[in-house]
């Protein structure tokens, strides 16, 4: 087997990442302390967070809504010729995991979730088929699951439902005269593209998911009818990673400098695809390298405008100039396909399961402490379920600080946040963001994150004993001892006692 030194390298940082700051897995059958999680979705951010909670000695119960054949929630849903379109480096959603290659497929990324789950004993505490229809508050403020003890009861929930639930499959006027195929773009395995034309009808992350099948399969042709313009940066670590430094989270007067090079360097003879009226730190940008190969070997073509009907040979669309608005005017012509691929996108998964009054405006999703604390239940962690859009990863560090947060309002009473100051850090946080094009918290970067994360443990001097836990990983035992004195005083001063156990 041919030596690569960067490959190699890799490994090596990974291997030091997992033996640092990888939390040991209990023994079988090991009894667990509390406070006890109940961890909603058996997904990577669910998966990952349990693992989290047991490596720290704390009892969980996953609840998944479908069977055993959902872990990993959506990647466990899109085709095997889905894989990362960031660099894996950017998606180490847990120390322990052990990337081989840069950009992992769908089967790669599936195997270390499964390898996670069984690692850390989760076998044992999840129940598939439970879907989590209620939770509720005892008398001793525990959290009941769909008004059933017997589930058990609750310190804590951690919401780990995702953002992509069941594929978006809409009906398009006179679909039914297309005399062609029709697939949703997670539901192309086993499918074939091999000397056809394809229409993909939308853009974003479905799309990449359409391209992607598309170019395994060596299709003739690809049009893609996308009804507005959306920023693509490149498949490269390096430049996603400058961009997720933008600490503002929002346009800045700055923001023009990594457009212009976008367009000079990365568009380049294509800078007409790039968008004139809403600027790159505003949406999820596409991320994606093989677009502009295929655009400029004419074997793909982007085409701005709206679908007016479909035809028996492929769809009419209204094409329209750069700059006019959607549903405006334009040019009518039909667009000929054998295959059209629907990357509309997800349903987005609810959080109604979760008591109303964390949906009171103005402090509604995602308008939340961190984005991720309903001010009314700090109790409560909705980790990667809130965010609309972002410039960085879903699947890196912050699933196990977030995790940790919550394990250390938990467990230590004088770090734990009241209503009050989680609804003023959200009016702060939406003063500094007021002048964003989006809300506040419609949008926001890593780095951004990773200040949200500093600010609060630097806030309270009573957290700063856990910041090495909290960002680490490392040192539970050592707070937790502080913890137990501090109550000793407290307790000895005739405050409010609490229990941990």
């Amino acid at each position: 087997m041919e030596f690569h030194p960067i490959l190699w390298l890799y490994s090596l940082i990974q291997w030091v990442l997992d033996r640092l700051l990888s939390p040991t897995p209990p023994p079988p059958k090991a009894t667990l302390g509390r406070p006890r999680i109940a961890v909603i979705g058996a997904g990577l951010t669910g998966v990952s967070s349990a693992s989290h909670c047991v490596g720290h000695g704390f009892d969980v119960t996953i609840f998944e809504a479908g069977d055993e054949n959902s872990l990993g929630g959506i990647w466990s849903r899109v085709n095997n010729t889905s894989g990362l379109q960031i660099h894996s480096i950017m998606y180490r959603f847990h120390p322990s995991v052990q990337w081989a290659a840069g950009y992992p497929d769908r089967q790669q990324i599936v195997s270390q979730i499964t390898q996670l789950w069984k690692k850390y004993g989760l076998q044992e505490r999840t129940k598939f088929n439970t879907p989590v229809k209620s939770t509720r508050q005892d008398k001793y403020g525990r959290w009941i699951i769909n008004d059933n003890p017997s589930l058990g009861s609750f310190d804590g929930i951690l919401a780990a439902v995702g953002t992509c639930g069941d594929p978006k499959m809409p009906h398009m006027p006179n679909q039914e005269a297309f005399k062609g195929e029709i697939f949703h773009s997670s539901k192309l395995d086993g499918k074939t593209a091999a000397g056809k034309k394809v229409l993909i009808i939308g853009g974003g992350a479905s799309a990449v998911e359409a391209l992607e099948f598309v170019v395994h399969t060596d299709a003739a042709s690809t049009s893609v009818l996308a009804r507005s313009d959306k920023w693509i940066i490149p498949r490269n670590a390096f430049v996603d990673g400058l961009l997720a430094l933008n600490i503002f989270g929002q346009e800045t007067i700055f923001s023009w400098i990594p457009e212009a090079l976008l367009k000079r360097l990365f568009y380049r003879d294509l800078e007409d695809l790039a968008p004139n009226d809403e600027g790159l730190f505003t949406e999820t940008p596409m991320v994606n390298s093989d677009i502009f190969h295929q655009i400029r070997d004419h074997k793909a073509e982007w085409l701005r405008g709206d679908i007016v009907r479909f035809t028996k040979k492929g769809i009419l669309f209204r094409h329209r100039a750069k700059g006019v608005p959607k549903g405006g005017p334009g040019r009518e012509a039909e667009v000929q396909g054998d295959m059209v691929i629907m990357a509309t996108g997800y349903q987005r998964p609810s959080l109604s399961f979760l008591p109303n009054e964390v949906f009171q405006e103005p402090y509604q999703p995602p308008r939340w402490y961190l984005q991720v604390f309903p001010p009314e239940h700090m109790s409560v962690c909705c980790n990667n379920c809130t965010y609309v859009n972002a410039i960085g990863t879903v699947g890196n560090y912050h699933i196990g600080i977030y995790t940790r947060l919550l394990l250390m309002f938990l467990v230590d009473p004088l770090a734990r946040p009241q209503e009050y100051w989680m609804k003023r850090w959200i009016d702060m946080t939406s003063f500094l963001k007021s002048r964003a094009p989006t809300g506040s918290f419609d949008f926001f970067t890593y780095s951004e994150l990773l200040y949200w994360f500093v600010f609060c443990i630097a806030i309270n001097p009573f957290r700063w004993k856990w910041a090495l836990f909290v960002f680490l990983g490392i040192g539970s035992a050592l707070p937790k001892n502080i913890v137990s004195g501090e109550d000793q005083i407290r307790n000895g001063l005739g405050m409010k006692k609490w229990h941990h156990g």
